[in-house]
């Protein structure tokens, strides 16, 4: 009767403990964000709104098929080559796959240790006088027993470990999501910058035909004393000043291409474009939406957060700490004095429960408690820094586009008219109106603005593609 009244104490402890946790729950964080993005309508006055983010819709996907706007075959194959084949994508992932691991042992503290073991001993027993070594017993005991230990989780420490544990998954997962998002955006950008270096050396290329040719004009007419020799020497300059851009720029492509093959997880190669640069279409509508959603959308920003949860639970699990140790140990098994006899041997059992609680620790546990509370304001005030990266993020990427587009369309009017000038004053020097000088001046301006006009476009691709990562994933293609 004492036995069963025993266990009956024993399972109602087990089930009162489930409701039983140290620590304050995760509230979220209230978080003070823009109505609208400052730079979509400086029209308006950006009004602060309160937001916490456990109040919005978690369901938000980003769009790995947003390169496909530019409909480039060759940025398609690189990005998808990138996300099967790049290193950084892969250690991510072996990152979240170790968070896994990490839960499943988490959520095994909470169970019962089961153990088994055998063993042999052998002792005397019975009272011996001095001298007379008879009256000693030597007898042999062998057994075989299982193990039970069981630290109850009566203040909820165990399960304060299991729930960082998991807020560590997510945390990883937005890790791998974040290196994702990088990767595209990056692969993006280096490709862009390629084009632009492919076309700077089409343009310095043709600038050297056409230097070439006009220096052989130019050394006729002075070998014919037609024209003095400083315009022979102008003449040389230019046509040096166009050959020595030439292998800069080709350098400058060997190495992005090296870059973006190392991305893609080959060794370096040849990349030959899809499209060229001055084809590649700008005129991409931006749908950003709320700036609240960059709160659920950007992965560094909910991997911030999911820290700030972790921390938040191992707060609980140190205050857990500080109190009673409640565990359970047994054991149950078979004991014999002969080996051969040890399986029909005696049955051997043992229940008991201990308390433990801590007496004096000079202020250990208490201090402990303090330090992984400044942990857990340092990580809060880590994720509102996310937040104004973020939006500062954002807010850069729409400015560059927004201005950069207006860049484009006066560097197409300066190539356009740098052209035609050019042109006319190579009319005007052959007709001996003007001078050599004039004409090198016109062709300097008109190689310029080409080049301008390359650098220009590049940027505003490269500023779609920071808009992606910036936007935590892009938006939808309609």
């Amino acid at each position: 009767m004492n036995c069963m009244k025993y266990y009956s104490f024993l399972l109602v402890l087990v089930v009162g403990m489930a409701g039983c946790k140290v620590g304050q729950n995760y509230q979220g964080v209230e978080m003070s964000v823009p109505d609208q993005f400052y730079y979509e309508d400086t029209a308006h006055t950006v009004s602060p709104v309160a937001i916490n983010a456990d109040s919005l819709d978690l369901d938000v996907m980003f769009n790995l098929n947003w390169f496909s706007l530019f409909d480039d075959p060759m940025l398609d194959s690189l990005v998808r080559r990138a996300l099967d084949y790049n290193q950084d994508v892969k250690i991510a992932a072996e990152n979240v796959l170790q968070a896994q691991y990490a839960v499943t042992i988490q959520k095994a503290n909470m169970l019962p240790f089961l153990g088994a073991g055998a063993g042999v001993q052998r002792r005397n027993f019975g009272v011996s006088q001095v001298n007379d070594a008879d009256q000693l017993e030597t007898t042999n005991l062998f057994y075989i027993a299982g193990t039970l230990n069981w630290e109850l989780d009566f203040w909820g420490k165990f399960r304060r470990l299991n729930e960082a544990a998991r807020a560590q998954l997510v945390a990883s997962e937005q890790g791998f999501r974040s290196a994702q998002i990088s990767l595209i955006s990056t692969v993006a950008n280096l490709y862009f910058q390629k084009l632009e270096f492919q076309t700077r050396i089409d343009i310095s290329e043709q600038t050297l035909a056409l230097r070439d040719s006009m220096m052989q004009i130019i050394q006729e007419r002075f070998d014919k004393g037609i024209i003095p020799e400083i315009d022979l020497n102008q003449a040389q300059i230019q046509r040096a000043i166009a050959a020595g851009s030439i292998p800069l720029l080709k350098r400058s492509l060997a190495v992005t291409e090296n870059q973006i093959s190392v991305l893609t997880g080959t060794y370096p190669q040849d990349i030959r474009p899809g499209k060229l640069l001055l084809d590649q279409d700008t005129s991409i509508s931006i749908p950003t939406g709320l700036p609240s959603e960059l709160l659920v959308r950007r992965p560094d920003i909910i991997g911030a957060e999911y820290q700030l949860i972790a921390q938040n639970a191992v707060v609980g699990a140190t205050q857990a700490n500080r109190l009673p140790t409640i565990s359970l140990s047994g054991t149950l098994g078979l004991a014999s004095t002969q080996l051969s006899s040890l399986l029909s041997g005696q049955v051997i059992n043992d229940l008991s429960g201990s308390l433990v609680a801590p007496l004096i620790n000079w202020n250990q546990l208490k201090r402990a408690v303090d330090v992984e509370q400044s942990r857990r304001t340092q990580t809060e005030l880590d994720y509102e820094r996310t937040v104004l990266n973020a939006f500062r993020e954002v807010e850069d990427a729409l400015v560059s586009i927004s201005t950069l587009k207006t860049e484009l369309i006066a560097r197409d009017q300066h190539v356009v008219a740098a052209l035609r000038a050019q042109e006319l004053s190579q009319e005007r020097y052959d007709q001996g109106v003007t001078s050599y000088l004039e004409y090198l001046e016109s062709q300097r301006q008109a190689f310029e603005a080409q080049q301008n006009f390359a650098g220009t476009k590049q940027q505003l691709l490269s500023s779609y593609a920071q808009l992606y990562k910036a936007l935590g994933g892009g938006w939808v293609i309609e």
